[in-house]
């Protein structure tokens, strides 16, 4: 993998900033090491291509082979609907971080508080924001950025990556996952 630079450059993260996997199976192993992962997708998730997929169709294989639960900010439910994943929330993303910040959340399942969770497919700026807000307020809860550019407030992100690496990267996460 590439050396990890901030995508914006004027934005500056502070001295605590996230690791990049050496390979995509170190993400899929902290997926499968979690007791709780969540996944947090956003309205790019609709909206954004890989290589000429849609960005949702990889999120979907990484949730089913992971079985993991989302929750689609925005107006992204309907779309997973569609595709057939049924353990779905709607929330709005700020809301959610909000929650995840809270020691107190049990979850949406009432089953406790999640300890791994997955960004996918929100703005660039708006992710940081969030991941800040997650680096600084929830220590007990570790991020993922699974999107192309390097996100500095996460526990781990992927550097800056063409769309044929990122494509490569998340598929090798979901099948990972299977085995």
């Amino acid at each position: 993998m590439k050396r990890a630079e901030s995508w914006q450059t004027a934005e500056i993260p502070g001295p605590k900033k996230a690791l990049t996997p050496k390979t995509p199976e170190t993400i899929a192993l902290f997926i499968k090491r979690a007791k709780r992962p969540l996944i947090v997708a956003g309205s790019e998730c609709i909206k954004l291509e890989v290589n000429g997929e849609r960005y949702i169709d990889y999120i979907i294989k990484i949730a089913k082979t992971g079985n993991i639960p989302v929750v689609a900010t925005a107006h992204t439910v309907k779309s997973f609907l569609e595709k057939g994943i049924r353990e779905i929330f709607s929330m709005s993303a700020m809301e959610v971080a909000d929650r995840l910040r809270d020691p107190e959340w049990k979850g949406f399942d009432g089953k406790g508080q999640y300890d791994l969770v997955l960004f996918a497919g929100m703005k660039y700026y708006f992710e940081w924001l969030i991941l800040s807000g997650l680096k600084h307020f929830a220590p007990h809860l570790k991020t993922v950025s699974l999107d192309k550019y390097y996100q500095p407030h996460a526990s781990w992100s992927f550097p800056n990556l063409p769309d044929k690496e990122w494509r490569e990267t998340l598929l090798k996460i979901a099948e990972k996952l299977k085995t």
